[in-house]
């Protein structure tokens, strides 16, 4: 497997001791697979996402991509955030050769490397744009660029739309199918939007909370990845499921605090 979570423990040392956020997370994923962890608050969605990031170490467990041990953040890993962390002093093209430089990739390589991604993801036009001169879809498309433009083998998201409106994430979801299908690159995302994980990814798992554990792994079958798709039963009953199981965990989890 490309990207392989093996019996991952998180635990955080508080004042009336420790706390479990992961508990026993094994997870494996094939390269070119689009990836979606969902749960609710507490699920421990971005803990994980840290955790394979090489951000924070496991407390037991470990993190392997291609093989190799993940013992801190690499180039390996592209980044995408909800906020979009874009640098408002810098323009687009400069945005998005800005990982490139601090790896220290010459100017010409990293202009020509930024502006092809760029071109992938359809800003071309807005090269020399501010980013206080753009949309928030924009916005979350440079910062894309940018992680696509240190060639990493596996792009990390951490609700990446949850700051967009309606409108806007539907138009995000449409371009991440087509970025993904264009790229092959293999992609894992955090978010707590059961239909924007049923239409994006080909595999989901369900995170329960308190402690965050893989309650389900589900293989998502749809006829299509376009908006209408979004009608068909089968749509429908992959949500309603991972809705239910969402609902009956989060009593479940009320309760155990209540007690």
């Amino acid at each position: 497997m490309f990207l392989q979570v093996k019996g991952l423990n998180k635990h955080f040392t508080t004042k009336n001791g420790p706390l479990v956020v992961l508990k026993d997370i094994d997870m494996d994923i094939a390269q070119g697979e689009f990836i979606c962890a969902v749960g609710a608050s507490g699920s421990g969605k971005s803990t994980l996402l840290r955790q394979i990031a090489g951000l924070d170490a496991p407390t037991t467990g470990e993190v392997r991509i291609d093989g190799k041990r993940v013992e801190g953040p690499g180039p390996d890993r592209g980044m995408v955030f909800q906020h979009y962390t874009l640098y408002p002093w810098m323009n687009v093209q400069r945005n998005t050769e800005f990982g490139l430089k601090l790896q220290g990739v010459p100017k010409k390589e990293r202009r020509e490397q930024a502006s092809y991604y760029l071109n992938v993801v359809g800003l071309t036009k807005f090269a020399k744009a501010l980013p206080k001169e753009l949309s928030g879809g924009m916005k979350q498309r440079v910062a894309i660029a940018r992680a696509l433009a240190s060639e990493p083998k596996i792009l990390l998201m951490d609700e990446p739309f949850g700051a967009l409106d309606i409108h806007t994430k539907e138009s995000m979801h449409e371009f991440m199918i087509d970025l993904w299908q264009r790229t092959n690159i293999t992609i894992f995302m955090i978010t707590h939007d059961v239909e924007e994980a049923v239409f994006l990814s080909n595999r989901i798992y369900a995170l329960g909370a308190r402690p965050g554990t893989v309650r389900k792994e589900m293989i998502i079958n749809l006829p299509d990845r376009t908006a209408m798709v979004k009608r068909h039963n089968k749509f429908h009953d992959y949500r309603d499921e991972l809705m239910d199981l969402m609902r009956t965990h989060g009593k479940e989890a009320i309760a155990a605090i209540a007690a």
